[in-house]
This record gives C-alpha cells, sequence and structure tokens, in this order.
C-alpha cells in the first residue's frame, strides 16, 4: 500500500495598511508562512507585482522547492551508491511568462547543480545519479512545465 502524507502549513497576511483592501495600491503583500516548531518565512509577491523585494515570493520558493527536492534526491542516491559527497550547490533559474489575462506560468526551470565528490573514480555515473534523481523527485513529478539539468561534478582537494 501507498503512503500519504500530509503538509500543514498556516500562511498569514500581514499586509493591511490600514483599509485592507480598498484600492491595488492600499494593501501590502506581505505575508508570512509558518508550521508548527519552524521559523516564520516572510513572504512577499514579486516585485513586478507591487511586493516587497526583500521577502521570497512564491515562484523563488517554487525554484527553491524544486532544486531543493533534487538535492535531496542525489545526495540519498549517492550515499547508495557509494559515492561521497563533500560539497553541493546549486544555482537554479526559473522562467515564467504572464498571459495575456493577468495569469502566468513557468515555462522551465534549469537546475545548475555542482557536487563535489571525495575522489576522482567517484565522478562516473554522476549523471545517471542526476537524471535518477530527477526521475524520483516529489516536486518535478508534480508540475507541467521542464525542469532541465547542467550538472557539474568537481573532485574535492
Amino acid at each position: 500500500m501507498a503512503r500519504t502524507h500530509h503538509y500543514a502549513l498556516q500562511v498569514t497576511w500581514t499586509g493591511n495598511r490600514g483599509t485592507g483592501t480598498s484600492g491595488y495600491r492600499d494593501f501590502g503583500r506581505e505575508h508570512e508562512v509558518s508550521g508548527p516548531g519552524k521559523p516564520v518565512l516572510p513572504g512577499s509577491s514579486d516585485p513586478s507585482f507591487r511586493g516587497d523585494p526583500e521577502r521570497y515570493n512564491p515562484e523563488e520558493l517554487l525554484v527553491a522547492a524544486l532544486s531543493q527536492c533534487h538535492m535531496l534526491w542525489f545526495l540519498h542516491l549517492a550515499a547508495t551508491s557509494g559515492v561521497v559527497v563533500t560539497e553541493y550547490t546549486d544555482r537554479p533559474e526559473g522562467t515564467m511568462a504572464e498571459a495575456p489575462d493577468g495569469g502566468g506560468a513557468f515555462t522551465e526551470v534549469v537546475l545548475r547543480p555542482e557536487a563535489t565528490v571525495a575522489e576522482e573514480g567517484m565522478t562516473e555515473g554522476i549523471e545517471e545519479l542526476h537524471r535518477r534523481a530527477h526521475e524520483l523527485c516529489f516536486i518535478a513529478r508534480s508540475v507541467n512545465f521542464p525542469v532541465r539539468h547542467a550538472p557539474t561534478t568537481k573532485v574535492a582537494g
């Protein structure tokens, strides 16, 4: 039997400037994402949509979620394959296109993971680990746009 997982958070709008949503320019897009026992994550809309550039926006968090999911699967697969990863960094980028009706959709996300492995012989098969991590990533399997990968591998030392 397949297991199911449930995720419950709270998103609280904090951008009421005294008159609520009385006008498009009269309210802030600030909000907080919280969960029991976790730090509060400050959010807003993208600055293009009157958001606070010092807060994370939902589009950034979606790109981050794809990157995190890929990284965690990759590290798991590396560990179970005998590949010792000593460092891992990703610089993902997402592209979203606005539609004439004011909505929009992501057209792609590109992950650029850079993994450092302990020994030269461990670089063999890294591409396959990335491919498999992509196949297993819960988030990548849930989106309807391409998630591409441009990985690089270095050897420690």
